[in-house]
């Protein structure tokens, strides 16, 4: 037997179980209400995101790269679902759901979970500070045109997650907010939205069955801009919520796993009657700071879920969803980056525009679609790298004591962002018998910066002149000798030609 295999399946399935049961229970709590909203949002049937999230939280929890990690049904994929569900019927949606899975396993297979590390930190700080305002926008249904006594509900659960604590730590607070509140609306004379108001829980297990489509070119025509649409939205939420557990529990996540993880989630979810999801950074939160750390919480959480709603669904109906409304504000208020907000007086500009953009993208599109985010906030950053290393550049020049051969020395990073000032840094007119480029401290990058050093090169030598280029690195020699054409023959009538 593998020596490593007891301490690895102790470390992650068993190393916490008191814990990870009490958190798996708030954890299968909270999922009822989301999964149930979700499915609205993607206009299906309520059953459809709740089996969704079972399935998709035991199977993470075994395959998954990021124990602890709550995944489910999200709004985040949801959103793209509609329009599938409205033009082509539930059905389409579980194949697209399936396909959906194997294009994430595909991902994994090309270990394109390692793209992470090109987004910054401001992005993920960003990225945090939306979902948290739109978890709180998210209740605001809930705290609307309601009884007064709602409020007091809301604070008062509010008091016990934050307070009961001090007391003990042995049971989740959030879990007891519940069980007071519950019990506390059953002598209260008011009309509490409760979760069965949401709509009808399923009262059976999933089965299995294959998606009525036909298997066709057609079909898949139609499913593909779906699956490859939520595929990316669900692969990047995950990593960037495999990011941010990683920074609360100081323990590293295994991202091409994740890939795979989430791929085969989705793909046998398909098979059972549920609509594709990813990882929830709301409840992965609730499950880490309710104590839970390890896969078994991930996997109870799931089957929690389905035995409160399938064998306790009456009981679980009762529970007001003020008693909810107060554990996402609590999430909500966790996950914003407070220190953020004083960090722009402090952070460099960019960092902090990218940070508000990745915001206001999600904030302010309709569908708070958190890719959206992310892909404004990658791009701008980007652009500011491109341009700050595009500063660090100069060319300064000397001539010979005869005066016949000029010296140019370069120095930085000559790539896309930089060859106009590299091709403006030197003086054709200057009648000159030899010019020597001495690149010793700069670095061709890409074929922008050969195009401008041949550029430069033939100038040169239209006027007469001698041209030397020297100090090339490796690197920059290789580039340069693959793609220059500077000193290949027909060289005039080429660039010309460009």
């Amino acid at each position: 037997m593998n020596t490593d295999f007891l301490p690895k399946l102790r470390a992650e399935w068993l190393g916490n179980i008191r814990n990870d049961v009490l958190s798996a229970m708030v954890v299968g709590l909270a999922l009822i209400p989301e999964a149930i909203a979700f499915s609205i949002i993607a206009g299906v049937d309520p059953k459809v995101g709740l089996y969704a999230s079972f399935s998709i939280a035991v199977i993470t929890a075994i395959f998954g790269g990021r124990p602890g990690m709550i995944s489910a049904a999200t709004a985040a994929t949801a959103v793209l679902m509609g329009s599938l569900v409205r033009e082509h019927g539930l059905d389409y949606l579980l194949a697209a759901t399936v396909l959906a899975g194997i294009l994430q396993m595909l991902a994994g297979l090309l270990r394109l979970g390692n793209l992470m590390q090109f987004v910054s930190k401001s992005v993920l700080t960003g990225f945090v500070n939306a979902l948290a305002i739109v978890i709180f926008m998210a209740q605001l249904p809930e705290l609307i045109n309601v009884p007064w006594v709602t409020y007091v509900m809301v604070a008062g659960g509010l008091a016990i997650i934050y307070l009961f604590p001090r007391i003990t730590k042995a049971i989740p607070s959030p879990l007891v907010s519940i069980v007071v509140l519950t019990t506390i609306s059953l002598f209260i004379d008011a009309d509490f939205h409760t979760v069965g108001d949401m709509g009808a829980l399923p009262d059976a297990f999933p089965a299995f069955g294959i998606p009525n489509v036909p298997f066709n070119l057609d079909t898949l025509l139609i499913i593909l801009p779906y699956s490859a649409g939520v595929a990316t939205v669900g692969l990047l939420e995950s990593l960037m919520t495999a990011t941010i557990i990683d920074d609360l529990t100081d323990t590293p996540s295994n991202r091409t796993r994740e890939c795979y993880g989430q791929g085969i989630a989705n793909f046998f979810t398909g098979f059972i009657g549920g609509m594709a999801g990813c990882a929830m950074i709301g409840q992965s939160v609730i499950n880490i700071k309710s104590g839970g750390r390890t896969r078994l919480s991930t996997m109870l959480a799931g089957i929690f879920l389905l035995i409160l709603v399938v064998v306790l669904g009456d009981l679980v109906s009762i529970i007001p969803m003020a008693a909810l409304v107060a554990i996402m504000i609590m999430v909500s208020i966790g996950t914003f980056s407070w220190s953020s907000i004083k960090n722009l007086k402090t952070h460099p500009r960019s960092s902090s525009i990218v940070m508000l953009a990745t915001v206001v993208a999600v904030v302010a599109n309709p569908t708070h679609n958190l890719a959206i985010g992310v892909l404004v906030g990658v791009l701008l950053s980007s652009i500011f790298f491109a341009w700050k290393v595009s500063q660090i550049f100069r060319v300064r020049s000397e001539i010979s004591n005869d005066g016949a051969t000029r010296t140019y020395h370069v120095e930085g990073q000559i790539f896309f962002a930089s060859v106009e000032r590299f091709s403006k840094a030197f003086d054709f007119r200057e009648a000159l018998d030899k010019v020597v480029i001495d690149v010793t401290h700069a670095h061709i990058w890409d074929i922008s910066s050969v195009s401008a050093l041949d550029m430069v090169v033939m100038k040169f030598r239209r006027e007469g002149a001698e041209v030397e280029l020297i100090g090339l690195n490796e690197a920059s020699e290789t580039i340069v000798d693959k793609l220059a054409i500077h000193d290949k023959p027909g060289a005039f009538e080429r660039l010309a030609g460009h």
